[in-house]
């Protein structure tokens, strides 16, 4: 969807649709005009509450002729004094909901218009590019009656202009970063392979003037990365390590890990059939690694950056590696395989402990679809957050707070260790099912010596099974826009 900017007044301006922000117990002066340039009937609406200005309600009324534009998308935003970012970015998703219903495919936002609070036009637009968003490239039937939003212009006053243009800048960018990671997790995993991945990455690299190298199977097993290496050996498609650096500052850089596994069928331990073809987004925190960036590219963020993304296919093929095997990970340190899968703390121990040692990194902060454990705990509402440097867990939990991709922080007490320690080797890759989330993080705890460590399970937050105000159903591109926020705040 094209961006564009008018300093035209909202009710002299033409557009096959309007958008307004309503408040429940306030009614602004753009409000009242239209009101009253369509003879009292939002008012009238008001008294029968077919629209009061409710949080998440929407409505499309035609303006027969009364007014230039041709409709009107009535968002509510509840009471003033509960207004919030996050609430306007879901008005906006729902503008764009009730307009995508009518097929309309240019409109105009005044939504932010309505409210006071800082950055609201980049808020604003966030919610509308974001809720804008499909993912239909498989979809062959019908393409000539599929829907698609064309422009989207935004309103402001004249002495606005600049500073919302650099606004709306921003917002595409970070749209543009999070919709990449969307797309990666949205693709099947016959699609999206490691070597795949590997060419993203590079893809990524050379547009943006970054840094990539990828590390093949022969490499990592002369790295001595065996955990990765055995995860990846029962798959037709080797495993890779993908780094990709961004140089934007001075100093240490920050390391983003993501998993990176493209397809988890669970190994030797297999999983069950039913819901298994949603473990193509098993990959979901390196896409939100990508995403980032991408956005912390072309933002010109002043900051170093390191991207570390183990990947594999979990295949349970006659090479695969299975139950009771030891494996000797890149640090050293002997891990007992009691489940194969439980393999996503494989590969990130062996990427945590390469990331340390070969970049110094200020901090690591590592992103993945880790546990079903975290999305009993904590549902589709939270990312599970876990770290062992309470300045760094502070900063990612306001910046989660912030944007709106919430998270909530779990202990990572020694106590939670007990059930990960083996008889026969330094540590075993799964325990008890109690606490599962805490004692995956406390696994990979092991690895990070004495770097600044955050963890981000996004098991329930990668994926939509509903559609949400600025969130379709499926991919959500999760982690983006919490990590540009973390690092725009360093």
């Amino acid at each position: 969807m094209r961006v564009a900017i008018s300093t035209a007044k909202p009710l002299e301006h033409a557009t096959p649709a309007l958008v307004l922000g309503c408040f429940e117990d306030e009614k602004d002066r753009l409000y009242q005009e239209c009101d009253s340039a369509l003879d009292g009937l939002l008012g009238r609406l008001a008294v029968s509450r077919e629209f009061t200005g409710k949080n998440g309600s929407a409505r499309l009324l035609h303006t027969l002729g009364k007014l230039p534009a041709e409709r009107l998308v009535l968002v509510g935003l509840g009471k003033k004094k509960d207004m919030s970012a996050e609430r306007l970015r879901q008005g906006a998703g729902n503008a764009v909901a009730a307009l995508r219903g009518a097929r309309v495919a240019s409109f105009s936002s005044a939504l932010q218009l309505a409210v006071t609070l800082p950055d609201a036009t980049e808020n604003a637009a966030i919610g509308m590019l974001l809720g804008s968003y499909s993912f239909e490239q498989y979809k062959t039937r019908e393409k000539e009656e599929r829907f698609g939003f064309d422009t989207m212009t935004v309103l402001l006053p004249s002495d606005q202009e600049q500073a919302g243009r650099e606004a709306l800048e921003r917002a595409q960018i970070i749209c543009d970063g999070v919709m990449l990671a969307r797309d990666l997790v949205a693709h099947p995993g016959n699609v999206v392979t490691p070597a795949y991945l590997a060419r993203a990455a590079g893809e990524l690299a050379e547009r943006n003037g970054l840094e990539c190298r990828v590390y093949e199977l022969d490499e990592l097993e002369q790295m001595g990365m065996n955990a990765l290496v055995g995860v990846g050996k029962g798959a037709a498609i080797p495993p890779r390590l993908i780094v990709v650096q961004y140089h934007g500052g001075k100093g240490r850089p920050v390391a983003l890990i993501g998993k990176g596994i493209t397809f988890d069928s669970g190994g030797i331990s297999i999983k069950p059939g039913a819901g298994m073809e949603a473990m193509k987004t098993d990959m979901a925190g390196s896409a939100a690694v990508l995403g980032t960036l991408e956005a912390a590219a072309r933002l010109k963020l002043p900051v170093n950056l390191v991207g570390v993304i183990p990947t594999a296919e979990n295949m349970p093929d006659g090479n695969a590696f299975k139950p009771g095997d030891v494996l000797t990970s890149c640090s050293g340190t002997t891990i007992e395989i009691t489940n194969t899968d439980a393999e996503g703390r494989l590969i990130l121990c062996d990427a945590l402990h390469f990331a340390r040692k070969e970049f110094k990194p200020a901090a690591m902060v590592d992103l993945a679809t880790l546990t079903g454990a975290c999305v009993v705990a904590l549902g589709h509402e939270a990312s599970g957050l876990m770290g062992n440097d309470q300045r760094l867990v502070d900063a990612l939990k306001r910046a989660g707070d912030e944007t709106g991709e919430r998270v909530w922080p779990l202990p990572l007490w020694d106590e939670y260790g007990e059930v990960m320690k083996s008889d026969i080797a330094d540590l075993k890759n799964a325990g008890s099912r109690d606490g599962g989330a805490i004692s995956a993080g406390w696994f990979l705890k092991q690895f990070v010596g004495d770097t600044r460590w955050a963890h981000l399970d996004i098991a329930g937050t990668a994926w939509n099974d509903k559609a949400r105000p600025y969130g379709p159903k499926g991919a959500t591109g999760v982690g983006v826009r919490l990590l540009v926020e973390f690092l725009q705040a360093r």
